[in-house]
């Protein structure tokens, strides 16, 4: 289990030990989408839902979700994060595209947190329109860059 950083050698848990690893600035892109009906979509589009803006309340939503990634995911450090910034696009008529840019100056990655904002950021959006469409679908939430650290550079290719 020695390949698994979360394990060690005799299978147990554990919080990966950070202290021997230099601080260098990180970052983390991720992405997803939600899938609803075209109307749903023009309705948050034309910020013309009842409960509000829905853009805005997922933006901090996924703000305040990156923030607290340590809290949620049992063996992420809690880090001081350095910016969050949570994008919006309309790539489809029924296609919201949502987009996470996570920053931290640390000795650990913030992919977690990256992906975090983007899952509850989806996950607002359905709260805040389940009223008008409960068929929609949050798909396709993945890790789109991550630079800084030990392990380099990835960007996704497609």
């Amino acid at each position: 289990m020695s390949n698994l950083t979360h394990f060690d050698d005799s299978g147990a848990s554990r919080m990966v030990d950070t202290s021997d690893k230099p601080e260098t600035l990180r970052l983390a892109r991720a992405g997803g989408r939600v899938r609803m009906q075209p109307a749903t979509l023009t309705l948050i589009r034309d910020r013309a839902l009842a409960k509000g803006d829905v853009l805005e309340v997922a933006r901090l939503a996924g703000i305040m979700a990156a923030k607290r990634t340590g809290e949620l995911i049992p063996l992420c450090h809690p880090l001081p994060l350095s910016g969050v910034q949570i994008d919006f696009a309309f790539p489809a008529a029924d296609v919201l595209a949502i987009e996470a840019t996570v920053k931290v100056f640390g000795r650990t990655g913030v992919e977690m947190e990256a992906l975090t904002a983007v899952s509850v950021a989806a996950l607002t959006v359905y709260d805040m329109c389940k009223s008008v469409d409960r068929a929609m679908v949050i798909e396709a939430v993945r890790l789109e860059e991550k630079s800084g650290g030990r392990s380099g550079h990835f960007q996704r290719a497609d």
